[in-house]
């Protein structure tokens, strides 16, 4: 059976900045916000070249957004601070992403970041979250929660209804998917013809209409489900991955290794024809699944390094053991000689020796907790 691609690009992107905004734009984001509170609506707010829309919400924070195809940006108030959080978090729109991709991302933080004179250094950027998306259109397909294979513990919901409401009872058509955290890695497959025509998203309209066009087809009839019918499979990445296991912090970051962090996550979140086999693992994918692989495979090439962080640091700590080795050798070797040790006994020499140094270690004035400390800070691998 038959699947056409809509889209596919970037849905999600989230970036906090260990900084904080200036007394000058605090106190006009204060004023903002008291005026949004007093009319209950958003203040337009004009900051050099960059225009906010200061809403009333948020507690300790200014929130505040640069439009559809824009941000949102929170800014923690620095005379209200809340222990340990960011200074600023920016949510990308998912419009934006689609429409103009990472690259648009970027430029529009380093031109609001500009604009709004926040001092800053690429240490104390974090990125916290990524989505990718793929729409196909696909009246035929309806999500199987048996056919989602992720690791042991991996929690799988299963919805029935536009509201997402969990599967209470059979015979309910399956909207939805979701396995996984947005913290670590999750993949979630759902009706996205069903949002845009309850949530009003016609822009997404656009954009697989666009795509129909490109095709020389006619545009979706979003009343006929059966002939639009689009599911959206989405794989989303959260700092587990991307800070913890990929070493990703900043822009630079995510070009150099986003595609080989999407590579893995493709490997251990699958959706699969079930059969009859016991082992799981080797369910063959789906065809929709092979699709959903090789397209975000080619879109995140250009985003790969081919190796994971951890083997890197792991190349490096193999390098720096055998150099002290062979240190520690040519030290026993120079000992050894000094000692008029012959060639053959130069093994006993080594065993034997290893108990005065072990009585130096337990003489030295400090603790070999200590030692052992200091020697590890020098070595960093991460």
């Amino acid at each position: 059976m038959k699947a056409q691609i809509l889209h596919s690009g970037f849905d999600g992107l989230r970036f906090t900045v260990q900084a904080e905004i200036g007394p000058e734009l605090r106190a006009e984001l204060a004023l903002a916000k008291a005026h949004a509170k007093e009319h209950r609506h958003d203040i337009e707010l004009r900051y050099g070249d960059v225009l906010l829309s200061v809403t009333q919400a948020g507690g300790r924070t200014f929130n505040t957004h640069t439009g559809e195809l824009g941000a949102v940006w929170m800014f923690q108030d620095p005379e209200d601070r809340i222990p340990n959080n960011p200074g600023v978090t920016v949510d990308f729109r998912a419009l934006g992403l689609a429409t103009g991709g990472l690259g648009h991302a970027e430029r529009h933080f380093w031109e609001v970041m500009e604009a709004l004179a926040i001092p800053y250094g690429e240490h104390q950027l974090r990125v916290s979250r990524v989505d990718f998306a793929v729409d196909l259109l696909a009246p035929w397909f309806e999500p199987e929660r048996i056919a989602l294979v992720a690791p042991p513990g991996t929690k799988v919901t299963e919805y029935t209804g536009a509201d997402e409401t969990v599967t209470q009872a059979t015979g309910s058509r399956v909207t939805g998917l979701r396995a996984g955290n947005v913290d670590n890695r999750q993949l979630a497959i759902y009706d996205k013809r069903t949002e845009v025509m309850q949530k009003a998203k016609d822009g997404w309209l656009a954009i697989w209409n666009a795509e129909r066009a490109a095709c020389g087809q006619e545009p979706l009839d979003l009343s006929d489900r059966l002939a639009s019918q689009v599911w959206r499979f989405e794989l989303r990445l959260g700092s587990k991955q991307l800070r913890g296991r990929f070493e990703m912090h900043s822009w630079a970051d995510l070009r150099e290794r986003l595609g080989d962090a999407y590579h893995d996550a493709l490997q251990r979140l699958r959706y699969c024809i079930p059969t009859s086999d016991s082992n799981r693992a080797r369910w063959p994918a789906h065809e929709l699944w092979r699709l959903i692989e090789d397209t975000i495979g080619n879109d995140l090439t250009v985003y790969c390094c081919g190796i994971q962080p951890s083997d890197v640091i792991f190349a490096n700590r193999t390098a720096k053991m055998r150099e002290l080795d062979r240190q520690l050798l040519g030290l026993f070797v120079t000992r050894a000689a000094i000692s008029d040790v012959p060639p053959w006994e130069f093994y006993d020499f080594m065993d034997r020796h290893t108990e005065a140094l072990r009585r130096y270690s337990e003489e030295h004035p400090r603790t070999l907790e200590e030692r052992l400390q200091k020697a590890g800070g020098k070595y960093r691998w991460t």
